[in-house]
């Protein structure tokens, strides 16, 4: 069992964690779809998103918005059509559109009266100026991808947040629903980790690649955590 006292930071992964990326990403990949007459499942589109995103994320870094744009020619070019412009225009800034989980706010300002929080996240600052509006927290630090220069699972994002914080890792807790993006490299880098495991009651991974770690503590959301921790 974790000691929750032990911890002076919780760093969070944003997206799958505290913005509901699948409900976002599904909601703007319904119009182009429909343009286009393709008929596929939500669960079937994520899962391409997430291969896509990956592969893309893996290669030489560009900006988020380029990532998503690469994710739905890549979509298209897998089920048969071709995005216009104005669509994959539309869909590299999707994120600004993206809900919160209804428990990410409260849960986090709960958090926050314990700890000092930082987000590392596969993002561009412009657009998580936008996530963190609807997140309604102070964040101590906020570490992107873009000023990494790169995409978890790399460690080199968790290192540029550790040169940020400065504080030993062991005093760090790292938060997130992705175990292919962050339990796995965090656990590598030996930090203490807690999955928010938002698809408890789905099948599969939805629009993370698979990957198996153990983390530390599961949590169905983040008011599980704040709960469990005793500040809710």
């Amino acid at each position: 069992m974790l000691n929750f006292d032990a911890f002076e930071v919780l760093t969070f992964d944003c997206y799958g964690t505290l913005i509901d990326w699948e409900t976002g990403l599904w909601d703007s990949l319904v119009p182009v779809f429909r343009a286009h007459r393709v008929t596929i499942s939500p669960e079937r589109a994520l899962e391409l998103y997430g291969e896509f995103e990956a592969a893309a994320e893996a290669e030489a870094y560009r900006d988020y918005k380029t990532v998503l744009r690469t994710a739905l020619e890549g979509i298209g070019a897998r089920v048969g059509f071709t995005p216009t412009p104005a669509e994959l225009d539309t869909f590299s800034r999707s994120v600004q559109y993206w809900p919160a989980f209804p428990d990410s706010p409260r849960a986090l300002q709960a958090l926050k009266t314990k700890y000092r929080l930082g987000i590392i996240s596969n993002i561009d600052d412009d657009l998580f100026a936008f996530s963190n509006q609807r997140l309604q927290v102070q964040f101590d630090w906020i570490v992107t991808a873009q000023q990494a220069q790169s995409y978890k699972p790399s460690a080199k994002n968790f290192r540029a947040a550790f040169a940020r914080i400065r504080v030993p890792p062991h005093k760090i807790l790292h938060v997130a629903q992705s175990l292919f993006h962050d339990i796995v490299p965090a656990k590598s880098l030996g930090l203490a980790t807690v999955w928010v495991n938002r698809r408890h009651n789905k099948p599969g991974f939805g629009a993370t690649p698979p990957a198996h770690a153990t983390p530390d503590l599961e949590v169905p959301d983040l008011r599980g955590l704040a709960t469990t921790i005793g500040l809710l």
